[in-house]
């Protein structure tokens, strides 16, 4: 027992031996609610020790001190552990519970790899968990981890809040559960994944190679942020993911800028007027046949979104834009292709920067793409698009020849991996019934919309299980996941524990 993050004492214990039961979703949620009260402390120190532990996708040794770590807490519990692994890729810790008489099986996915970090950008230190009374960017200050912890206090590290925090939650919910006598309704597995940050490249031959293993009546995919209103919610999809970098060169030195502005082409000119011709600033997509693939909402998603409360004006004062790209309300919005420039290097700025005219100028471009669009066609498109705009294609770095030969030339790096997006029925049999379960135990109904608007490579599991997905997101909306000072609310922790302990004892 060594590795189990809670220890109740032992008189708890023997006041709690008797089996209550079978609890409705209400009953599991106040039981794992009083439990949680009592190991608030255990729970936090638990948290924090796994996200001590570094979790890039190509740090080898570390991913694999974390699928060991996690695989530890897990037999603990009674779970049989399996680590599933292909040729070149971080092990997926495959897990199962078997409750004796239950039909039904449930598989829960997380992953536990995250982003990689830019130290220097952050406010302390990403692999040093600490707790502060508030966002950083309001001031939020370092205090002490010990119990009492107010609900709104954060936990910041990387992946608190993409995406240990399940891992935490779930665990929480199974202590809670046995030590009060509930059983579970269903069989348990778990899938979590290496890689989810890195692309999923392996996760296609794992699943095909494993696919017996990993059937169940339901995928549940544990991840991403709750709705801005802090209102629980239910989404039905994902949308895809594909990327590239764009380079334009322009002379094969440096110039001065004197000498040579006004003659010799400027490639940071060229590269942002290249851009332009790709989307508007109202984030439309000016690429001819882009949305030729695209499935429009259905009337029962149009109907969801417009149920679902407006944060849009929230969310205007709270990030400080001034006005959003387009009209749309974000939920609508984000169910449309998105072209997104995520960084862009050419010389410097500020103090750094010199009367000279670059040789080249890169950009990393984004691409969110919706049912039904491949990243195949999207690729071809844009390679067309490009060409049309007077650009000879490269894949690798332009020869002398070739650069006096031509006079734009486009290098393009297709090397990140992408995957489609995914979207279940919006009247999923299975969906009703969780959401029925949440909705019990709560005042205000939770949210189910169409799709959540960030990636996850459901489409996979589609493809090669078969099983019906859903997302079940648990982290607090302004979580800066992918970024700087990353953290999770305590309230989403509390949450997800309750949810947890009602769905597994009640579906």
């Amino acid at each position: 027992m060594k590795n189990r993050l809670f220890r109740p004492p032992l008189f708890l214990l023997l006041f709690l031996l008797p089996v209550v039961a079978p609890a409705d979703p209400a009953g599991s949620a106040d039981l794992a609610r009083e439990w949680r009260k009592a190991h608030e402390q255990e729970i936090v120190d638990g948290f924090a020790r796994l996200l001590s532990i570094p979790n890039v996708a190509s740090d080898a040794v570390n991913i694999k001190r974390n699928a060991q770590y996690i695989s530890e807490l897990l037999v603990s519990r009674g779970f049989e552990v399996r680590l599933l692994e292909t040729e070149g890729s971080p092990p997926a810790v495959f897990a199962e519970l078997k409750t004796p008489g239950t039909s039904k099986t449930l598989m829960i996915y997380a992953h536990y790899d995250g982003q990689p970090v830019n130290a220097s950008d952050w406010a302390s230190d990403p692999w040093q968990p600490v707790l502060r009374n508030g966002p950083v960017e309001r001031g939020g200050q370092v205090i002490p981890m010990i119990a009492p912890f107010d609900p709104e206090w954060r936990i910041f590290a990387r992946s608190a809040g993409d995406d240990k925090a399940p891992v935490i939650a779930l665990l929480a919910a199974l202590d809670a559960m046995n030590e009060t006598g509930v059983e579970l309704s269903v069989n348990l597995k778990l899938f979590l994944e290496g890689e989810e940050e890195a692309g999923s490249p392996h996760l296609r031959e794992m699943l095909s190679e494993h696919r017996e293993l990993l059937g169940a009546d339901l995928w549940l995919f544990c991840d991403g942020p709750v709705h801005q209103s802090r209102q629980w919610q239910l989404s039905y999809g994902v949308r895809g993911s594909y990327g590239f970098d764009l380079t334009v060169f322009g002379p094969n030195r440096p110039l001065h800028s004197g000498h040579y502005g006004n003659w010799a082409p400027n490639p940071i000119m060229r590269l942002t007027e290249l851009i332009h011709t790709m989307r508007d600033s109202q984030g439309d997509i000016l690429i001819e046949g882009y949305n030729k693939q695209v499935l429009s909402p259905t009337l029962l998603e149009l109907k969801a979104i417009e149920e679902a409360p407006s944060v849009d004006e929230m969310l205007i004062a709270e990030l400080g834009i001034g006005r959003p790209e387009t009209s749309e309300r974000i939920e609508r919005a984000i169910m449309r292709p998105a072209i997104n420039l995520r960084g862009i290097r050419s010389g410097d700025v500020g103090a750094q920067a010199r009367n000279s005219i670059q040789t080249s100028a890169t950009a990393s471009i984004g691409l969110r793409l919706v049912p039904a669009q491949t990243p195949d066609y999207l690729r071809e498109l844009i390679e067309q698009h490009i060409t049309k705009q007077g650009y000879f294609i490269v894949h690798e770095q332009p020869t002398p020849e070739q650069r006096t030969t031509h006079d734009r030339i486009a290098l393009l790096d297709w090397s990140e991996a992408g995957y489609p997006a995914y979207r279940a029925p919006f009247d999923l049999p299975i969906a009703k019934t969780i959401a029925g379960i949440m909705n019990q135990l709560r005042d205000d109904q939770i949210i189910q919309l169409p799709t959540m608007g960030g990636s996850l490579p459901l489409y996979l599991i589609d493809e090669v299980i078969g099983a019906p997905i859903l997302i079940l997101p648990i982290a607090n909306h302004d979580n800066n996941q992918h970024g700087k000072d990353e953290n999770l609310r305590l309230q989403n922790l509390w949450d997800a524990i309750e949810i947890y302990a009602a769905i597994l004892t009640n579906l």
